[in-house]
């Protein structure tokens, strides 16, 4: 097989003829042999961008890569070559559990994402050993020959073949919103990329009709291959995740700064080098959040488990994220605010010409159904036109009398189906089946009460169709230009009723600040009735005609306010969530229909059901088993809920944790003595840590879930600086009460402060879990409620235990016990008030009218995400 570089491949392609290019690539148009492709893909590898796999080796050399750490085992490894050996032993096997703690908790979630990653299958349509078979987009080879529709994600560079009405959305590669048109003859040789018309690209999405072409290049060879791998090969990290990386880094600098500060002062006070080295770098461990990345990971692994519970599926780590910050959710109607279930209900002729029945009998030619069979299929058949011969009154219908000539299908421009029939031996009669408006615009003749007929329907919230027809004498064939002169024959009429619980969902949604819009190919009067008989407020509605006549800038502003768009197009939805993106809402777009692909690929989260079609699930990044908004809504509060809780980890560490490192350094200055040896220092952060492993499980308050929740610097900044000199407060008064009352030795006073340490800082979870005062009003979980006691228990116990002596406590009197149980509930008390004030005072700077947070995602971020469908557990060649 000839090995082709990218930019010679697809370029060169494109100006030569389709069999000149099935030469060059040794394959023909019934495709490559099973035998010959499995050769190729061991040859060029898979055709992935990313990879999944779960690395080991780099999950460890993250929980050691940090100076601060490497540092600390260099200088532990010279304490115990000069001598000190007690001590470095036990600062190494601290570090050893603090590490292989962290390992052993990002791994597993590193596992449960590739496990995730793995169960998720893209697939495509390719000729091997001249047959169509599905294959995994990754398995796709230079020479296969794939078959491509409406919707579909392009797994490759191809060159085309054969097109029909080929339409492609290229602006993931261009930037040009208004799709290209394909034709597989020959472009010009001097041809930009855009203008490549013979060739369609790996992650453009195909907007209107179909084709078949022939691989080109694959994988880090396609144009987009070469875009996707320039932002890295791994899955991207969430927005979140990218956040606490940033915090971490400011973390560090504090660390770095008071590390020095620390280690210059006791040398300047004349502590051994050695000693006091080590002491500098474990207030840096304690300050830096070792655990954060094993908390954050296991807190989406944990999210993605509890999500399938609630019978919601994710397909990548990162959509967790997405559906917690969903404020805009773009909706069909038939489903999800209805039961879906579309019933017949009857007939109505426009005149005396036609009877019920003969109108029926009109509506049944009219579908696309083939009847001409035995047994009559309505698999794969639209919901009305399947509900129409359903009915028990197709039963009669007679299909051995009439013959169909020809077929017009229906189409979202036309919204309307068109068939040539003739009964017996009669002349050929065409028959037109579609959208009220659309039909009557072709009929000549119209009384005026068909259309207070028709209104009438409309506002009882029916679907209504019109079907009209015309003798249509000497004709064999027809074409949208014969749709014209007919006469209307009635209206069928269809229900479908309001799903029970779409209330209550939708009250759901509202309460968690999501606002709910409809867009529908339905009438807009239907619509509206079917909104408002579920309390569903609708600033305005705007229809499809309404819609194309607008610009982007008019229709951005009019969609802000508008909560029902009806008979729109699947261009039209598209547009609509891209506007709405565009003004700064997270977007959210519910779909299940192949003409929903487009705009689920736009939102910036593409919800689909369990039911939907197969091009609907692949374009989707999250499923729901059930059409159900109530089920979407638990989703959503799970995505915020891991949100939440991570937060508190991040607020801990910058709380308590924060304040009694910046103690220990004060003390180490004013004291004679270390206030707490190194080993000490580590052993309680690895104890405190280990105790915070149990919040990704922790419940969260109700209140915490009704808004979106972003990553904020500064609010965490203000947090730790109100909340960290507290915890020291309170620590300095222990120091006080150490020296001058207990006249604590350099034991008694470790050992006192290890305790309160723990006990405080570990004891304060409670109060910063909840933004309820008191914070007895908010119930932990279980398990975080067992790790914290025992996380004290533990902090009690050691410093009474044998190993105290190698530790290097001494034994505490019992009035030291009754003053820190007194200390602990005053500092509770403080933080309950602190707290109080600082959020009281956070919702008035909101209510004041702070600027709303509107998130702009750039190209990278559609990128990622249309690249993570062409991934592979093996690495990116």
């Amino acid at each position: 097989m000839p090995e082709l570089k990218v930019h010679e491949s697809i370029a060169g392609s494109a100006h030569q003829t389709a069999d000149l290019i099935l030469m060059g690539l040794e394959s023909g148009r019934s495709g490559l042999t099973s035998a010959e492709a499995a050769r190729r893909l061991a040859a060029v590898g898979p055709n992935a961008v990313r990879t999944h796999k779960a690395s080991a080796w780099s999950v460890l050399g993250r929980q050691v890569g940090s100076p601060i750490l490497i540092l600390l085992f260099i200088t532990a490894g010279l304490s115990l070559v000069l001598g000190d050996a007690t001590n470095s032993v036990v600062i190494g096997v601290i570090l050893l559990v603090s590490v292989g703690l962290g390992f052993s908790n990002e791994f597993r979630a590193e596992r449960a994402a590739e496990a995730l990653h793995s169960r998720v299958r893209h697939r495509a349509v390719a000729l091997r050993d001249g047959e169509p078979r599905e294959i995994d987009v990754t398995d796709l080879v230079p020479g296969d020959v794939v078959e491509l529709g409406l919707g579909a994600v392009i797994p490759a560079d191809i060159r085309l073949l054969t097109v029909r009405d080929l339409l492609c959305d290229e602006s993931i590669l261009t930037g040009e919103s208004l799709p290209v048109r394909k034709d597989p003859a020959p472009a010009p040789a001097a041809a930009s990329l855009g203008d490549l018309t013979s060739c369609i690209f790996m992650g453009t999405v195909i907007q209107a009709g179909s084709c078949t072409g022939v691989v080109i290049a694959t994988g880090a060879r396609a144009e987009f291959g070469r875009i996707a791998l320039g932002l890295g090969e791994r899955h991207p990290q969430t927005e979140f995740q990218l956040g606490l990386r940033r915090f971490s880094y400011l973390l560090l600098q504090v660390a770095v700064a008071l590390t020095s500060l620390i280690f210059i002062a006791n040398l300047l006070l004349h502590r051994p080098l050695i000693e006091s080295l080590l002491f500098s770098l474990a207030i840096a461990v304690g300050i830096t959040p070792q655990l954060l990345p094993a908390v954050v990971s296991t807190s989406l692994a944990t999210g993605t488990r509890q999500l399938a519970r609630r019978k919601v599926l994710v397909k990548r780590l990162v959509c967790i994220e997405d559906l917690g910050d969903m404020d805009v959710l773009v909706t069909d109607k038939t489903g999800t605010l209805t039961e879906g279930h579309i019933s017949f209900t009857g007939a109505l002729p426009a005149g005396p010409a036609c009877s019920s029945d003969e109108l029926l009998v009109l509506g049944l030619l009219a579908t696309e159904t083939d009847y001409s069979q035995a047994k009559i299929s309505t698999a794969g058949q639209n919901p009305l036109d399947a509900a129409l011969w359903d009915s028990t009154r197709a039963t009669a219908f007679e299909p051995a009398c009439y013959a169909r000539l020809d077929t017009i299908p229906f189409d979202h421009q036309r919204r309307r189906t068109s068939v040539l029939v003739r009964e017996g031996t009669g002349p050929a009669r065409l028959i037109t089946k579609g959208s009220p408006e659309d039909v009557l615009q072709l009929c000549r003749g119209t009384a005026p009460q068909a259309q207070e007929l028709l209104d009438e329907q409309f506002d009882a919230g029916a679907r209504v169709v019109a079907v009209a027809t015309r003798a249509a004498p000497g004709l064999t064939g027809i074409e949208p230009a014969d749709e014209k002169d007919l006469v209307l024959a009635g209206f069928l009429i269809f229900l479908d009723r309001p799903k029970a619980n779409a209330k209550a969902s939708l009250e759901k949604l509202a309460s968690l600040g999501i606002t709910v819009k409809v867009a529908t190919g339905d009438n807009p009067r239907v619509a509206e009735k079917v909104c408002s008989d579920l309390g569903l407020v609708s600033g305005g509605t705007l229809t499809g005609t309404q819609i194309e006549n607008l610009t982007d800038p008019e229709l951005r502003a009019a969609a802000r306010n508008a909560g029902i768009f009806a008979r729109v197009s699947p261009e039209q939805k598209a547009r609509l969530v891209r506007l709405l993106r565009e003004d700064g809402g997270a977007v959210g777009f519910l779909g299940d229909g192949v003409n929903d692909a487009l705009a689920l690929h736009h939102a910036d989260i593409g919800i689909s059901v369990d039911s939907a079609t197969d091009v609907a699930k692949d374009a989707a990044d999250v499923v729901l088993l059930e059409k159900d908004l109530g089920v979407l809504a638990e989703g959503v509060m799970e995505g915020r809920r891991i949100f939440a809780n991570t937060m508190k980890y991040v607020l801990m560490g910058t709380s308590s944790n924060f304040g009694n490192m910046f103690s220990a350094a004060a003390a180490s200055v004013v004291l004679s003595f270390l206030p707490m040896l190194p080993g000490q220092i580590l052993l309680n952060n690895l104890l405190y840590d280990t105790g915070q492993l149990a919040i990704p499980g922790d419940r969260v308050d109700k209140e915490q879930l009704l808004a979106p929740s972003h990553w904020n610097i500064s609010f965490i900044r203000r947090f730790m600086f109100l909340f960290g000199p507290i915890s020291s407060l309170f620590d300095f008064a222990l120091f006080a009460l150490m020296v001058l009352v207990f006249n604590a030795v350099p034991g008694e006073f470790r050992a006192g402060w290890f305790i309160e340490s723990i006990a405080t800082q570990t004891l304060i979870i409670f109060a910063i879990r909840t933004r309820r005062v008191p914070f007895l009003r908010s119930r932990p979980s279980a398990g975080l409620l067992a790790a914290s006691l025992t996380v004290v228990a533990a902090g009690i116990f050691l410093p009474l235990s044998p190993l105290a002596d190698v530790l290097g406590f001494d034994p505490l009197p019992v009035p030291f016990f009754l003053a820190l149980l007194a200390m602990i509930v005053v500092y509770l008390v403080m933080v309950e008030f602190a707290k109080q004030w600082f959020f009281s005072r956070d919702a008035q700077k909101i209510a004041a009218g702070q600027p709303a947070r509107v998130r702009r995602r750039g190209p990278a971020h559609h990128v990622h995400r249309r690249a993570a469908r062409f991934s592979s557990p093996a690495p990116v060649r």
